[in-house]
């Protein structure tokens, strides 16, 4: 693919400020509206009444970080470490959230689960998903198994995609070229490509929206080596939604999508079996299909998701491997609000899941629930639930949580204290009974007990200011050492999050975060007892934008493989710089953004590349 100097595009589009700038027009006194949560309760309530420090990515926000990846931007947030979003594009990469792995992480597309029961952790691919095409994103930290089941024992990922215009017809294409280079080949050619074009409307009763992305990055080996050789990362995204509103109690939505990706990777060669560069490559398709009716009534709702989906995978490499599963998920669930205090929600959620290995494997959960809401006017708010787990291989578990909390009125805003008290229940995936690697059909199920309790500030004026200390313990920790097995003892791993957030001043924003994680027994690889991120954002006027952000990331253990003996990597701070300028009645948009900006030489994972200082170009259309 031809590359182009992206660092002379660069001064070329910052030139354009001076023509496309406009004069700063007066605003009033910020406020910050009372924010809404849904995903720790299904429920729509108010900040100060969850018992959760939500983290809530805006429409907003998102637009401010055009350009990135969805994995680079959530790694941002408090008591995450997304390991492998800073190395080249094709890395695996690591869901290590409050000390925990890939299978204690849950993802939701538009509330319904996602995961690939032929991959080791069950686990949704993030690399798969296009940021572009996302709406907004809710995070809950901390066990939410009574409300979303099996691996939700340390966060819920909650994607919602973008929605129909309300116009007949509107369209957007966005189009992103930056470079791809270490922080010892400071070329600044373009090659990482990234385009995306959606059209969508209304008409009448009925909603469309198709869209449809591709990304393209070149550039960099996988492996850090004297001679590297290029692993290229591939991917395009096709979505299609349909809404149709029957009446005003029926309406009907259904979707269908298609990504793939594919990724030259390296391996460890025969004889030495040391990491190397290799010709290895990685391919990763994945089609999705659902529908969701719903019925609405006075006081509530009855709405079923269901989807199905389909994987394939394989790795093309000396211990390659050919991976075929499938999944079909139903979640059925009546919502009812008695009164302005008092919310339900009683569901049943069902499971299939299959995949191929030596034979076809499978298993299914079918999972009834409740969950309650309590909502006081003198303060005390209680969320609480239980979840009968019903796994065809495991018999019945029961899970539950008890989550309290109590606000008080001060000044313009509220201080809360909050507490819970939740279980889990993970039983092992497909690939660790009867994988190609390591499999043990004789694995009994993890169960986490979480506790975790807090404090919350706020004011309508913009300041926002929570801490959470959170305590999890594990029984039956599914390991690997020769081969997946339960570990013999116990782990608990503590911690404590500081999340604030200052909108005070006119036009200015910041947001700092700070997480302390540790493993009290044992060793956990790739996690940062001390992480912390700060970014400064400011609007010179209502069409200009730029931002600061800075991360810190403490000392980790790796395995080196070579040795396979455990080693510290060092500390490293990152900051990133972003600018965007609207243009033609806000309806197009120019950004460019700067990452690594000191080109911090580093290791996130060890004996691979990271990225150094890289620059990234971008137009975004709105018609």
């Amino acid at each position: 693919m031809k590359k182009t100097n992206v660092l002379g595009v660069l001064f070329f589009g910052v030139s354009m400020v001076g023509f496309a700038q406009q004069q700063q027009t007066d605003s009033t006194k910020v406020e910050q509206l009372n924010e809404v949560v849904v995903t720790d309760s299904r429920f729509k309530l108010k900040r100060e009444n969850s018992g959760k420090t939500v983290i809530k990515i805006s429409k907003k926000e998102l637009e401010n970080h055009q350009g990135r990846t969805i994995s680079e931007l959530i790694n941002t947030k408090s008591g995450i470490e997304i390991n492998g979003s800073r190395s080249v594009a094709g890395q695996n990469l690591g869901n290590f959230i409050r000390g925990g792995n890939n299978r204690q992480v849950l993802v939701l597309i538009d509330g319904i689960q996602v995961n690939d029961p032929s991959i080791v952790a069950n686990d949704f691919d993030l690399r798969l998903m296009d940021l572009n095409t996302v709406e907004s994103i809710e995070i809950i930290k901390g066990a939410a198994s009574t409300l979303y089941g099996n691996a939700a024992a340390t966060a819920v990922i909650n994607i919602t995609t973008k929605k129909a215009s309300t116009k007949q017809i509107s369209g957007s294409f966005l189009t992103v070229v930056g470079t791809n280079q270490t922080q010892d080949d400071l070329n600044y050619n373009g090659s990482s490509f990234t385009n995306n074009v959606s059209v969508n409307g209304s008409l009448n009763k009925f909603t469309y929206l198709a869209s449809f992305g591709n990304r393209y990055v070149d550039g960099l080996s996988a492996a850090k080596s004297d001679n590297p050789e290029k692993d290229p990362f591939s991917r395009f995204n096709t979505n299609v939604k349909l809404g149709y509103e029957i009446n005003d109690a029926v309406e009907v939505n259904a979707f269908a999508s298609y990504d793939k990706f594919k990724t030259d990777i390296d391996g460890f060669p025969a004889p030495t079996y040391s990491f190397a560069d290799t010709n290895d490559k990685y391919i990763s398709e994945q089609a999705r299909f659902g529908i969701s009716p719903k019925f609405n009534y006075e006081n509530g709702s009855v709405q079923i998701n269901a989807a199905f989906s389909k994987i394939n995978r394989e790795t093309i490499s000396e211990f390659g491997s050919t991976n075929e599963a499938e999944s079909f998920v139903v979640d059925a669930f009546n919502k009812y609000v008695f009164n302005e205090t008092f919310y339900t929600i009683v569901g049943v959620n069902y499971s299939d899941y299959k995949s191929v290995f030596t034979d076809e494997e499978s298993y299914t959960n079918t999972d009834p629930y409740l969950n309650v809401v309590y909502v006081s006017d003198f303060g005390l708010n209680i969320n609480a639930g239980t979840r009968f787990n019903n796994h065809s291989e495991y018999g019945s578990q029961l899970v539950y949580s008890l989550n309290p909390s109590y606000s008080i009125p001060v000044n313009s805003g509220y201080a809360k204290v909050f507490g819970s008290y939740a279980t889990s229940f993970i039983a092992p995936n497909l690939s660790q009974l009867f994988g190609f690697f390591g499999a043990n059909p004789d694995l009994k199920p993890e169960e986490n007990v979480t506790i975790e309790g807090g404090l919350e500030f706020s004011n309508k004026n913009g300041f926002r200011i929570n801490g959470v200390y959170f305590n999890r313990k594990e029984e039956n920790t599914i390991i690997y050492t020769t081969g997946y097995e339960n570990a013999t003892e116990d782990a608990t791993v503590h911690g404590f999050e500081v999340e604030a957030e200052l909108k005070t001043i006119k036009n200015l924003t910041f947001s700092a975060n700070y997480t302390f994680t540790e493993l009290k027994d044992g060793v956990r690889l790739r996690i940062p007892k001390h992480k912390a991120n700060t970014g400064l954002g400011y609007n010179f006027c209502k069409n200009t934008f730029a931002s600061i952000n800075y991360q810190f990331v403490g000392s980790r253990t790796d395995t080196n493989f070579s040795t396979f003996a455990n080693e510290e990597l060092e500390a490293f701070s990152l900051i990133d710089l972003y600018f965007s300028q609207k243009i033609i009645k806000n309806k197009v948009k120019l950004f460019a953004s700067v990452t690594n900006v000191f080109n911090e030489d580093y290791f996130e994972i060890l004996g691979y590349t990271t990225k150094g200082r890289n620059v990234n170009l971008g137009l975004h259309i709105n018609l």
